[in-house]
């Protein structure tokens, strides 16, 4: 029998003496008055003297992380959900028999407790208890050295354990929950709906993505989880809710990555009688205000690199980016055999029939998008890899389209809404027939979109902010699985 299981043993037959005595190691009826941080903010600035005049009563309650014994005495240290403090049992106040069932705890126990304040010598806000119950008798020691894991996977897998151990990890998660929720309040205050639109659809849209597959038993159908929300959102646009968004989750059946988690959580926002410039700077105002409050300027550290969000960011043409950061010859911009022969040096794989824009955006990510740290709008993509982006109008082969990156990777996506019914239902067509060669692509054409175009769309401007990788960078986080607080795994063996 190993070490661990041996501790499980000796915790369980604590278990089943605990209630042999008749205490129940499960209750549910002790009620904490205050938490650790309360403890802290009210009591720390008061002086020794200020302290020991104060006559209140605390009721605290929190895991067990900490003992140091000293016969009659033990400090301990508890951890609620807003920190730690410590806590001071005497056995000539609590009385023998608490005394010696406290002896019995162990560090992850939970303990609701009750009493005053004071200060050690070593200027440490101390709770001396007065009475104490024990609320959860843990069975699993707590690991002992959680920090110098070296198996990151563990980490991810028993998260439950990352968060109790690890501060830094449980303030990356506050981050992102208070993050969303500065996205929410930015778009109500603007007068934007928060609506649901449906994650299993009977046709996957709005991206490209290999969808997962399901099936729908009563009604014998197949659906597949969604890769993106879009269409459904711009049918509510059409339905005339003018100002909407949706913190969504996604799906695609793709690669696992730094920066891909086959689930993962999108912000996507519509405003009708706005075009993507509008969107650019929405997005300036929103993310720069995100960084602002969350780091108190504009600047932000990035694994070594400093990023600054002040506004207003570089915006710079498709083409031009290519020129620039890739250096290419302009004549790959033309002829889509020099692009074809320049992809092939580079050793990317094209597909047979690839287009022209097609291929310049695979130049695009292997040339330009690494160099692109600092927020950088890349504007006029070509409308061979932009179906559901409106053309510009005075150059047919780009369209009115953005996208954002920033340390090297995409963070955003936006444009003008193609509106037009007979536009997209011919992109559409020509998408399906570049993909009829790719295996499992679901070649349906979305007739009930296009019938909702065919009513109306009003002029409409639409954008993407991928969530988990914005997390990313408020928390100098360097993979995905940081920032998700339960990343897709293989199965344990």
């Amino acid at each position: 029998m190993d070490e661990t299981s041996e501790l499980i043993q000796q915790r369980i037959k604590k278990l089943e003496a605990l209630r042999k005595d008749g205490i129940d190691p499960y209750p549910n009826d002790f009620r904490a008055t205050h938490t650790s941080k309360d403890l802290h903010e009210a009591l720390d600035p008061l002086s020794d003297e200020e302290l020991k005049s104060a006559e209140e009563t605390f009721r605290l309650a929190g895991r067990i992380m900490a003992i140091r014994d000293f016969g009659k005495a033990s400090f301990i240290h508890i951890q609620d959900r807003k920190g730690r403090i410590q806590v001071y049992l005497q056995k000539d106040t609590v009385g023998d028999e608490a005394f010696r069932l406290f002896k019995t705890f162990d560090i992850g126990d939970f303990i609701g407790l009750e009493g005053k304040v004071f200060r050690t010598k070593t200027r440490e806000l101390t709770l001396q208890v007065q009475k104490f119950q024990l609320l959860v008798k843990s069975l699993r020691p707590l690991p002992e050295k959680w920090h110098g894991l070296t198996d990151i996977e563990a980490r991810y897998r028993q998260r439950y354990l990352d968060l109790i151990a690890n501060s830094r990890v449980k303030e990356i998660f506050l981050t992102r929950i208070m993050t969303i929720q500065k996205i929410r309040n930015f778009f109500i205050q603007r007068d934007f709906l928060e609506v649901e639109t449906p994650m299993l659809h009977p046709i996957p849209g709005g991206a490209t993505a290999k969808p997962f597959r399901t099936h729908h038993n009563a009604l014998d159908m197949e659906l597949y989880l969604r890769v993106a929300p879009e269409l459904f959102l711009k049918r509510l646009v059409i339905g005339g809710l003018e100002r909407i968004f949706e913190i969504n989750r996604s799906f695609r059946n793709e690669g696992v990555s730094t920066l891909h988690n086959p689930e993962f959580t999108m912000l996507e926002f519509y405003q009708s009688y706005a075009t993507y410039e509008e969107m650019m700077e929405m997005t300036e105002e929103l993310l720069s205000s995100i960084v602002k409050e969350i780091h108190g300027g504009l600047r932000l550290n990035y694994q070594g690199e400093e990023i600054d969000f002040t506004p207003p960011w570089r915006r710079l043409f498709y083409k031009e980016s290519l020129l620039e950061y890739g250096k290419v010859d302009p004549v790959i911009l033309k002829e889509p055999s020099r692009a074809i022969e320049l992809a092939k040096r580079l050793g990317l794989e094209l597909r047979r029939g690839t287009s022209h824009g097609k291929v310049l955006d695979d130049l695009f990510k292997e040339l330009v998008e690494p160099h692109l740290v600092q927020p950088t709008f890349i504007t006029h993509y070509p409308t061979e890899v932009s179906p559901l982006s409106r053309r510009n109008g005075k150059d047919m082969d780009v369209v009115d389209r953005f996208e954002l990156f920033i340390a090297g990777r995409e963070i955003a996506n936006g444009f003008s809404e193609l509106n037009d019914p007979v536009d997209q239902r011919e992109r559409f067509v020509r998408q399906l027939k570049e993909r009829a060669d790719e295996a499992d692509a679901v070649l349906n054409l979305d007739e009930d979109f296009l019938r909702a175009l065919e009513f109306g769309m009003p002029p409409t401007a639409g954008e993407g902010i991928g969530i988990d990788r914005w997390v990313m960078l408020l928390t100098d986080a360097p993979s995905i699985r940081d920032v998700i607080f339960f990343p897709l795994l293989r199965m344990e063996k």
